[in-house]
């Protein structure tokens, strides 16, 4: 009984990790299916408006990359349901070599009590006995002969009931890997879609070049125009006199690093940084002081961290942004549609500061995250 007991406990242990594993895996696929969404939007707003073959590749890249990531994350499940069924297959040996050696002894003891099923027999054993010590050693012999009868027919019924349910819990496990298997193919095949695509766009960057870099030339305008109005409003706030708040606050912010909640929910599809050109490998683009997040329309943005409004401007190719300051930190919102707060409004984490506006077929949030008058990758801060 002891060693049954064991095996369930095994049993149940195992159960309880392989449904929390199970549990984060479905959370990320489901992320990932999200963002693939939101890209696949994002693509059909934007061919529909602008026919941007720049941001169309980047978009189907970031979803290439969202895909595969999908296609991963399966791949991991099937590894883990595998090896689920390997434990399976190894209890469900052990549960019946149990029952074999239970039925052995059960059956042995049944033989016994048929032998000697003669009540006069019984009666004759105890009234054989040398001394009345003897005789309750052998009235004892007895009543534990029948208990036994009896707890091995109870394990022997525990344990046929465990092995039919290991054996059902092994085929959904079987039929779940199937499943997933089945995914997967779906996947592989849309990724090789989603890569032919990539494909012709790339041809057709390479076949009118001028064209595209005028795009870029123009971007590099609107960013360079951001960034100087960035520098002016942080420089602005930063020169002011600290007080004993502003040095509380910025503590606190900084010992958030890497906790930060997200301003938005969505993939991030343009990075912190300078990039070249995924075509014209020659190109750079223009330094990115932030990230882009595609988002899908209407999206709420929300503060990532207490502090004070210390601006809202309206600028070219990004519409309206919000500068928040958080003592010695800033963070930066912008392409906004509309605006929930004013400048010197007192904000705390995850109070909605405005709703992410669609700009020439794109619907993405531009953050930016500052260390004073530096900007940092914001990817380091926020969890």
């Amino acid at each position: 009984m002891k060693r049954l007991t064991s095996i369930l406990l095994c049993l149940l242990l195992s159960c309880s990790a392989i449904t929390a594993q199970n549990k984060a895996g479905q959370d990320k696929k489901a992320k990932l299916e999200r963002e693939i969404a939101i890209l696949d939007q994002q693509i059909k707003d934007n061919n529909a408006k602008t026919r941007n073959a720049n941001t169309t590749l980047n978009l189907t890249r970031s979803k290439i990359k969202a895909r595969k990531g999908l296609i991963a994350e399966s791949d991991a499940q099937i590894a883990g349901i595998d090896t689920q069924i390997r434990r399976q297959n190894q209890k469900l040996d052990s549960l019946r070599r149990r029952y074999d050696e239970i039925s052995a002894k059960y059956d042995q003891l049944v033989l016994t009590a048929y032998k000697n099923r003669d009540s006069r027999v019984w009666y004759m054993y105890l009234m054989s006995s040398e001394s009345l010590n003897q005789g309750l050693h052998r009235y004892g012999y007895l009543r534990k002969m029948a208990r036994g009868l009896n707890t091995q027919a109870i394990e022997i019924s525990n344990t046929r009931e465990q092995i039919a349910a290991e054996k059902a819990e092994l085929e959904k496990l079987r039929a779940d890997a199937a499943s997933l298997r089945r995914e997967r193919v779906g996947e592989l095949d849309r990724l090789k879609k989603d890569e032919a695509n990539s494909q012709q766009l790339v041809a057709s960057l390479n076949k009118d070049k001028n064209k595209y870099q005028k795009e870029l030339n123009a971007k590099k305008k609107q960013v360079e125009a951001l960034s100087r109005e960035m520098e002016k409003m942080v420089k602005k706030s930063a020169s002011k006199p600290k007080t004993e708040v502003d040095t509380r606050l910025s503590g606190q912010f900084s010992a958030n690093k890497g906790r930060l909640p997200w301003p938005a929910d969505g993939p991030v599809v343009e990075s912190f940084g300078q990039h070249n050109h995924p075509v014209y490998k020659n190109v750079k683009l223009p330094y990115n002081n932030g990230v882009n997040i595609a988002l899908a329309k209407d999206t709420a943005v929300k503060a990532v961290f207490d502090g004070t409004v210390s601006n809202v401007v309206v600028i070219p190719g990004y519409n309206q942004c919000v500068l928040v300051q958080h003592g010695g930190y800033f963070t930066f919102y912008c392409k906004l549609a509309s605006v929930n707060v004013k400048a010197g409004d007192k904000i705390k984490t995850g109070q909605v500061l405005g709703r992410v506006d669609t700009i020439a077929g794109e619907t993405q949030l531009h953050f930016e995250l500052w260390e004073g008058r530096t900007p940092q990758n914001p990817e380091f801060w926020l969890k």
